[in-house]
């Protein structure tokens, strides 16, 4: 993953060092108003840093047409599936993970992007993507308690569920449980979601 770091967006201290500005969420936004960024942009906010996503291989493009099918079907009447699009994280993030699953809205979130306490699912599909989706994204979302991460993994063709944030001793945040489903078994849900996925439909 790469930050991006145009000169615009440095600061500097008082001995003439240059570091990078952390954004908001506000002033991320603005930077998309005023044509900085443009909505085509493979740019995620996480922690204030602006990062580069990786590029998608034909794997995660064939896991991710699949799951969307399936997630549709599945989820209808439950809640909403969103794809590739942001959510609203307290510690400066506007993460776009592959799948958001998040409860039904009145407005269907015409009006809003869904926060942490929308959300029932988080889905990454990952491959050159891997370590930093375990790793940044996973403490990302630990630390917004976020219940259900799951990784489909389609290097090792396994999917990783992770469970039970926490706070570590080092004041970072981690996934307490993690579960390695293979490519011949099927995976439920989690609760308050019914339906079941068969990982061989989705796992190229």
């Amino acid at each position: 993953m790469n930050l991006v770091t145009p000169k615009a967006i440095f600061t500097k201290t008082r001995f003439d060092t240059p570091r990078l500005k952390r954004f908001s969420i506000e002033e991320y936004h603005r930077l998309l108003e005023i044509g900085f960024l443009h909505e085509g942009d493979r740019i995620e906010l996480i922690r204030g840093n602006l990062v580069e996503m990786a590029a998608k291989g034909t794997k995660h493009i064939f896991c991710c047409q699949e799951l969307s099918g399936i997630l549709h079907l599945l989820i209808n009447q439950e809640a909403i599936s969103r794809c590739q699009d942001p959510i609203i994280l307290a510690s400066g993030s506007e993460p776009e993970p592959d799948f958001a699953i998040v409860r039904l809205s009145p407005d269907r979130y015409r009006s809003r992007k869904p926060e942490a306490e929308d959300i029932l699912l988080i889905i990454e599909v990952s491959d050159s993507s891997l370590e930093y989706d375990r790793t940044v994204k996973g403490s990302l979302y630990a630390e917004a308690d976020i219940q259900n991460y799951w990784i489909f993994n389609v290097l090792d063709q396994q999917l990783e569920v992770y469970q039970s944030p926490f706070k570590n001793s080092r004041d970072g945040f981690e996934y307490g449980s993690k579960q390695v489903y293979r490519i011949h078994q099927t995976i439920d849900l989690p609760a308050p979601l019914t339906g079941t996925i068969v990982l061989a439909e989705v796992l190229p």
